[in-house]
């Protein structure tokens, strides 16, 4: 038995269902995970909330303060490489990254076991003699400790 679909000559019913129909239900499948299911308002709704979490979307974050937060046992060995590669062998120890794609893409595989704050400069960039003098407080700010210098005593004139 041969059918005449579409030009074509299929020699067996079974051929003919799976070559010659469309599949909606693969059609279904593929567009239910790459459109998108977060409506417009709700994603409207989280863009003004950048204030609350510290974030500005004009102006990110240079710096990002990266925790590890839990234990790298028992996962993958690709997950072990990342967190060895981005200097988070010990757990809650702050490290200092840049905020650039290469980075990103690296905190997106372990962003399971890592805390990811922007870095905030309170007094500013701290200068080349101050860094000595700075250290990371736990609400991911720079601080710089600023030391009192003795002041040199003026020649009284009487």
């Amino acid at each position: 038995m041969s059918v005449l679909c579409h030009g074509m000559r299929i020699s067996s019913p079974i051929q003919a269902l799976t070559e010659t129909t469309h599949l909606p239900w693969f059609i279904s499948f593929r567009t239910k995970f790459t459109k998108s299911r977060i409506s417009a308002e709700t994603l409207e709704q989280w863009s003004q909330e950048h204030e609350k979490y510290g974030g500005n979307p004009e102006q990110p974050h240079k710096l990002h303060v990266v925790t590890r937060v839990k234990s790298t046992m028992r996962r993958p060995y690709w997950e072990k490489k990342v967190v060895e590669g981005l200097c988070l062998q010990k757990a809650n120890v702050p490290v200092i990254h840049k905020n650039i794609p290469s980075v990103n893409g690296q905190l997106k595989f372990i962003k399971h076991l890592v805390r990811i704050k922007p870095l905030k400069l309170p007094h500013g960039l701290p200068a080349d003699e101050d860094m000595a003098d700075t250290y990371l407080n736990s609400k991911g700010e720079l601080i710089v400790r600023r030391l009192l210098k003795p002041v040199e005593p003026k020649a009284v004139e009487s």
